[in-house]
């Protein structure tokens, strides 16, 4: 979480379509910005300010004429049919409006948010919350499990990456933005929340418990009896580098020139940590991550900081899987496209977009206003990181999980000389 140096309470956060969250639901995208190049300012500063920042000069393009028909034909026809109904004010209907724009780009990570939503929008990404810790996303239309966090109730329940969620307390998710999913399965500590889930074309039910989350961010050890060192992610916050850094330190310590880096299961977070980690197998300068802007302005070009201090001739491996998104991609793609080592699992999430947030009338506009793009050209977005040795971690239509860890095995095999 990028906070620039003016500081926390402008009115502009750029998301870095890095996603982090302890959903709690939370899914906001991480390596959050305020301020800075990525600002909404900076993005519009082409066209003429007013007031709030934002151009309100009427788009001589758009015939409105239909619009004010629907508006005026509602307003005098429509009659209330519920007795817990009552007429929306002008104002919601104004916001309803705002909304039905911003969902008419088909971009799920394009949304408004009236008073209410921006308000809890705000408290999810302050953290300040008690959830179940797991990360969420729409993916072709369906609200599916990035990954369940090690350590919390959403994995003590059982839910799994790639779930796909249906119904939330009973209520379809069809539909159904991140944001609001969020909303619904945040509550208080001790309360439970229950999901419709279809795993494997089955259909079923899983209450989980809402807690306080405490996520462990890193583990990591030596495996004596291949000499292979391991050092796991479990998730991108503005502790992981000085962590990893730490295990980095004891993993040349070891004396070890076989290094395992697990980002399975890991959904993101901080830009700045995914950049960090990487400069120490690249050299400084080398393209991590580009963030397109798509013509509306500059690209901004994230390289390597240049510790390439890993010990001469390690060897490296990098386990992914459907849980691997966003900062987790940034780092795999970065490693895998430089040739500084070679990735083992399943592919990745494919989460890859920036957003900008933008006050507006009370509520708060998000909007997609960049996409990562590898260092070889890639897009991260809805594409993922492709691994260069293909291993399930279970077999199709299996029931248990497997005694031995086979991602970990086929990678213990590539770095002591098994066959590729």
């Amino acid at each position: 979480m990028e906070f620039g140096a003016e500081g926390p309470g402008k009115r502009s956060i750029v998301m870095r379509g890095i996603s982090f969250a302890l959903v709690a639901a939370v899914a906001f995208g991480a390596g959050l910005s305020v301020g800075g190049t990525g600002s909404a300012a900076a993005v519009a500063s082409h066209i003429p300010l007013i007031g709030d920042g934002l151009d309100s000069t009427p788009d001589q393009s758009a015939d409105l004429v239909s619009f004010w028909k629907a508006w005026n034909a509602l307003a005098t026809n429509y009659v209330i049919t519920h007795a817990s109904s009552s007429l929306p004010t002008t104002k919601e209907r104004l916001y309803g409006a705002i909304s039905g724009l911003a969902a008419s780009y088909g971009d799920p990570y394009t949304v408004f948010f009236p008073p209410k939503e921006a308000k809890a929008f705000s408290e999810s990404i302050s953290g300040s919350f008690a959830g179940v810790g797991m990360e969420i996303d729409v993916k072709n239309g369906v609200l599916t499990v990035i990954a369940p966090l090690k350590g919390t109730p959403a994995e003590a329940a059982g839910m799994k990456a790639g779930d796909q969620i249906i119904a939330i307390d009973g209520k379809s998710t069809d539909g159904l933005s991140t944001e609001k999913a969020v909303s619904m399965i945040r509550g208080p500590i001790g309360t439970t929340v229950s999901f419709t889930v279809v795993r494997d074309k089955k259909a079923f039910d899983v209450k989980v418990t809402r807690d306080t989350i405490q996520v462990p961010e890193t583990d990591d050890g030596l495996d004596k009896a291949s000499g292979v060192y391991h050092i796991a992610l479990y998730e991108f916050t503005s502790n992981s580098a000085d962590l990893f850094d730490q295990a980095f330190e004891r993993f040349k310590a070891s004396g070890s020139k076989k290094l395992v880096i697990d980002l399975r299961g890991n959904p993101g977070g901080y830009l700045d940590a995914a950049v960090d980690i990487a400069s120490h197998f690249l050299a400084k300068g080398t393209t991590i991550v580009t963030e397109d802007f798509g013509g509306k302005q500059e690209n901004n070009v994230h390289t390597s900081l240049g510790y390439k201090d890993a010990p001469a001739g390690t060897k490296i491996a990098v386990l992914i899987d459907s849980g691997s998104a966003s900062a987790s991609e940034i780092l795999a793609g970065a490693l895998q496209d430089n040739h500084a080592a070679t990735l083992i699992g399943t592919k990745s999430f494919g989460k890859g977009s920036v957003q900008t947030l933008i006050d507006l009338d009370g509520g708060s506009l998000k909007i997609t206003v960049a996409r990562w793009i590898t260092p070889a050209g890639h897009w991260i977005m809805g594409n993922g990181v492709t691994p260069d040795i293909t291993v399930a971690y279970m077999a199709p239509g299996a029931t248990t999980t497997p005694k031995v860890d086979p991602q970990m095995a086929r990678a213990i095999k590539f770095l002591t000389g098994g066959a590729n």
